[in-house]
């Protein structure tokens, strides 16, 4: 038994605990067991079991261990049967609809007797599910457009989900005796947003198509589909991986293939024959016919005559052309940022004090952390009175006091109201050092309406960062309807800037606007949005997505000093 496939058994368990009701702890503990056995990668689980090493994995406790061992000893687990036998499988689907919580999925099933995805559409539309209890049009018609939503997402993942999967995939393959390297590329190494697959390129040691076909053989797979040196794998869990086997002279021309959109290889391709050099199976030919060594990929670039164009940029949207023109941007680093805008405390929904965020902030490297717990309007969130306000900014006054070479900023996540007022006031709004301004309510206005609401929401001279401008949930919610294009005109020309959520599920504004930002001038804010000193790290995933924008060090706000931030948001509040 391998340690994938008895990790997607007890992510089975989790996911029909939590459609029967069960607590909580019980269903963590199972999906934080198969979160353990999944990192543990091995192919026989038996040999540990044995040992007592299985038992020493983080998060393994008697209960998931007895499932384990049950895998170990006969290939099934008999407690997942007996979920099965009380829940229909085809309601684990029904999980991957956005809004449809289990206490409603468990309320379908007993009132309708609905067992799978296409039942509860068909009820969905027949008007069964509207006869059920709080259940009404608008209820069904958001149910029919997550059916949609979920249909259409159908195996993509989350970047950060996606990429340490692809550590791990990247850390298997690796691992063959007969491969010499091992490199993502695709859609990770590009930094989508959302990810389908898998992509990685290995360099053999011998023939590699006899290494592709032995991937075939893998633990955990479902399906396996050779091509001569390549394999596409389906594993049992849903992940999906594209393997790309290659020998040492071809490595850098197949990973640089592998890694471009469609639209950025054949732009590539066509600058090489302009240059009188041709595409041959994964190698480089002159004019003469024969072959141009290419250790790595920037001489793939050379030999087009183009300047070296990073994974991310890699879209076959203008790069091309830039790299001609030798006008490719000099993109933001992490090393860049010096610090954080968007944090959140225990003064409303954040795990954590303001000394721990700002602890946490210091040893990541950074000179200043913005403390932006959310205004009164937002209740749902433990929104702060007046008197939380300013027993927080003397709590922070006392801890600026005590800190060496790190500072602390006074902010506020405050609520754009539906009719784009900013909530509190001026009084209060004057005490911060700077306002971030974001919207969670209302998300149902049309077009013209919301528009109106942000750009209200930007003439307030006390709004410095626009948050998560278009409000979407990555494969769960889609953004608002908003002229994007007239709210950023409107933030250039006041300078406003605009946030770049770095939750991994928001990553909003979506890169292909932050490309017409940065024409535009508008100054872009980098915020993790953290809600707990872990929460801090998801800055890696915005800078990645702020590269992939075309995004550079003066772009962006918290690039800047404490100081320099104070000075931009102090700088609207005097016109």
């Amino acid at each position: 038994m391998d340690s994938r496939t008895a990790a997607h058994v007890l992510s089975q368990i989790a996911a029909y605990l939590e459609l029967k009701g069960e607590n909580s702890f019980k269903r963590r503990a199972y999906a934080g067991a198969a979160q353990g056995l999944l990192a543990l990668g091995a192919d026989d689980l038996a040999p540990l079991y044995r040992s007592g090493e299985l038992g020493r994995v983080r998060g393994l406790g008697p209960a998931t261990l007895a499932v384990v061992r049950d895998l170990i000893e006969t290939g099934e687990s008999r407690y997942l049967e007996q979920l099965r036998e009380s829940m229909p499988e085809g309601l684990l689907e029904m999980l991957d609809v956005p809004g449809l919580s289990p206490l409603k999925i468990h309320q379908i099933h007993e009132g309708l007797g609905i067992e799978t995805l296409e039942e509860l559409e068909a009820a969905a539309k027949d008007g069964r599910l509207a006869t059920l209890p709080k259940v009404g049009p608008k209820t069904v018609a958001k149910l029919l457009r997550g059916i949609a939503a979920a249909r259409e997402h159908g195996t993509l993942r989350l970047y950060h989900h996606a990429y340490i999967e692809a550590q791990r995939l990247r850390a298997s393959v690796a691992s063959h005796p007969d491969v010499a390297r091992a490199e993502l590329a695709g859609a990770v190494r590009r930094r989508a947003e959302v990810v389908a697959r898998v992509d990685i390129v290995a360099e053999c040691r011998r023939n590699p198509v006899a290494v592709a076909q032995s991937f075939t053989r893998l633990a955990g797979i479902k399906s396996a589909r050779a091509d001569k040196a390549s394999v596409s794998i389906r594993f049992v869990d849903g992940a999906e991986l594209e393997l790309h086997c290659v020998d040492r002279d071809r490595f850098a021309v197949a990973l640089w293939r592998a890694t471009g959109s469609d639209a950025h290889v054949s732009a590539v391709a066509a600058a090489l024959q302009a240059n009188g050099v041709e595409l041959d199976d994964d190698r480089l030919r002159d004019s003469s016919g024969g072959f141009i060594p290419t250790p790595d990929e920037r001489s793939i670039y050379s030999a087009a005559a183009l300047a070296f164009v990073e994974p991310e940029l890699r879209e076959g949207l203008g790069e091309v052309d830039a790299a001609r023109r030798r006008a490719l941007p000099a993109l933001l680093t992490v090393t860049d940022i010096r610090g954080v805008l968007h944090c959140h405390s225990h003064y409303s929904d954040g795990k954590a004090s303001i000394g721990e965020m700002a602890q946490a902030a210091k040893e990541r490297g950074w000179s200043y952390i913005g403390i932006t717990d959310h205004s009164q309007a937002a209740f749902f969130a433990g929104g702060l009175s007046r008197e939380a306000v300013r027993a927080q900014h003397d709590e922070i006054d006392e801890l600026n006091a005590t800190l060496d070479g790190f500072r602390v900023l006074k902010g506020i996540e405050a609520d754009i109201l539906a009719d784009g007022q900013i909530d509190y006031g001026d009084e209060l709004l004057d005490e911060f050092d700077f306002v971030v301004g974001s919207i969670h309510s209302r998300f149902s206005m049309d077009r013209t309406t919301m528009t109106d609401r942000v750009l209200r929401a930007l003439d307030d001279p006390h709004l410095t960062i626009l948050a998560h401008p278009t409000g979407r949930l990555l494969l769960s919610r889609d953004p608002y309807a908003l002229d994007v294009q007239a709210v950023l005109e409107k933030a250039a020309a006041l300078g406003v800037a605009v946030e770049l959520n770095a939750d991994p599920h928001r990553l909003d504004l979506d890169w292909r606007h932050l490309q017409t930002a940065k024409r535009l001038g508008v100054t872009i804010e980098i915020g993790p949005d953290a809600h707990s000193a872990r929460g801090l790290d998801n800055m890696e995933v915005g800078v990645g997505i702020a590269r992939k924008g075309w995004l550079e060090r003066a772009d962006v706000l918290n690039a800047r000093s404490a100081d320099d931030v104070v000075a931009f948001a102090r700088a609207r509040r005097r016109l």
